[in-house]
């Protein structure tokens, strides 16, 4: 650190340069503690009983975004894809994974906090946790949920309501 501190120096480069703060046009620097996170409903693609919260970009637009979202005891989402990969991390709890056209807890990959899941583009997956879990992904926007058979799509189960 003094050896770069001092070819810094020497090369005419102030302390400032080097600690530069970033400019309007950059992005913010972002960072979150579990208690300062404010928990919503999940968007309208999953299934009723989820709570969400983006921590990172607009999931709504092109660009990266990180989101979490919080599943209960007993949650099911069944079997869909999304047109961008997608990064899943288990934060907390416990739940399981699996790929397929249908949902089938057989088929599933049993997931603990710490694990993480890549699905990539267009290829059919499905999750669920017996105990709750909370998951993060991190994707590029724009996000979407197409599900395999549109009956488990919580949207269309809504507009049936109307």
């Amino acid at each position: 650190m003094k050896r770069a501190l001092l070819i810094a120096v020497a090369s005419g480069l102030s302390i400032a340069a080097i600690c530069r703060t970033a400019a309007a046009d950059e992005p913010a620097h972002v960072m979150f503690n579990p208690a300062d996170i404010k928990w919503g409903e999940a968007p309208p693609a999953l299934p009723p009983g989820a709570k969400a919260v983006v921590l990172y970009g607009d999931p709504g637009k092109p660009g990266l975004f990180v989101i979490r979202v919080k599943m209960p005891a007993g949650y099911v989402v069944p079997a869909h894809w999304h047109t961008n990969d997608e990064v899943v991390s288990v934060v907390s709890g416990s739940g399981a994974f699996g790929l397929g056209d249908k949902f089938d807890a057989k088929m599933a990959h049993p997931l603990s906090a710490g694990s993480l899941v890549v699905a990539p583009a267009k290829h059919n997956h499905f999750a669920m946790t017996k105990t709750g879990m909370v998951i993060q992904i991190s994707a590029t926007g724009p996000f979407d949920m197409t599900y395999v058979n549109p009956a488990d799509d919580p949207r269309n189960k809504a507009a049936d309501k109307k």
